[in-house]
């Protein structure tokens, strides 16, 4: 186990940080550190949005509905882009409708912009920072895309926030690898009785952290929130901005 497979082990979500911000250097290491992920076709569909000014940081706190979208080192929003590419079709007289109208687009954007995230969280825990993934941005996807100013063939998918750790958070264990990896072909046959096993381990884990006032059960918690109709806006406004047309 080398020092890159143990920081990834290590890895955990951190809610509070100090007050100090990232210094510009920082920023741009990584930026450019998320820039050398890999990339569907070299087509670099999506933008890194650096959110500083405070109203706008208020603003996506109540959006998020999470303080610490606005108490953090820096904020970054992660968007599919793909308006460059339009700007660049008009300068060629080409017309990139149809792709841009179609799923594959959207997957690729959705893509090119979620590997470029995670390198951006390695390098930052590589720095010592710590990192939270902020996915409730897409709460109200159209109020973002106002506060951001985004224009048609950009859709924001999530923030980031990175920042000075005060506390070192605590980690989640996994679903095991053998419920996770399948070779050749896939096979659920174990998945009941792995599933129990799993749900015991987390309901154990919130036991320990809460001193007993919580035993959530992993299967019990992730389908009372999928069963609940959220962000069923996101359909309509990515098909304002120019996706899933078909």
């Amino acid at each position: 186990m080398n020092e890159v497979i143990r920081q990834l082990m290590n890895h955990r979500s951190i809610r509070q940080f100090t007050e100090e911000k990232l210094t510009e250097g920082e920023v741009r290491t990584l930026v450019e550190a998320a820039q050398m992920a890999s990339t569907s076709s070299y087509l670099q569909a999506y933008s890194i949005m650096g959110v500083t000014d405070a109203d706008k940081k208020a603003a996506l706190r109540k959006v998020s509905g999470q303080p610490y979208v606005e108490e953090n080192g820096h904020l970054f929003v992660f968007v599919a882009d793909f308006h460059r590419h339009q700007l660049m079709s008009e300068k060629l007289g080409a017309d990139i409708n149809d792709y841009l109208g179609a799923t594959e687009s959207f997957l690729v954007g959705t893509v090119d912009a979620v590997l470029a995230a995670q390198n951006l969280a390695v390098a930052a825990e590589s720095m010592g920072l710590g990192i939270c993934y902020i996915g409730s941005l897409r709460n109200d996807m159209q109020q973002v895309i106002d506060i951001l100013n985004l224009p048609a063939h950009v859709y924001p998918l999530f923030g980031m926030v990175v920042g000075h750790p005060e506390d070192s958070g605590s980690q989640k264990e996994r679903l095991p690898f053998e419920h996770i990896y399948h070779e050749n072909e896939y096979d659920s046959s174990r998945y009941a009785d792995e599933i129990t096993a799993y749900d015991e381990e987390i309901a154990a884990y919130y036991r320990e952290r809460t001193n007993g006032k919580r035993a959530d059960k992993w299967s019990e918690q992730v389908i009372g929130m999928l069963s609940e109709k959220t962000r069923l806006d996101v359909d309509d406004v990515v098909k304002k901005q120019g996706f899933l047309k078909q």
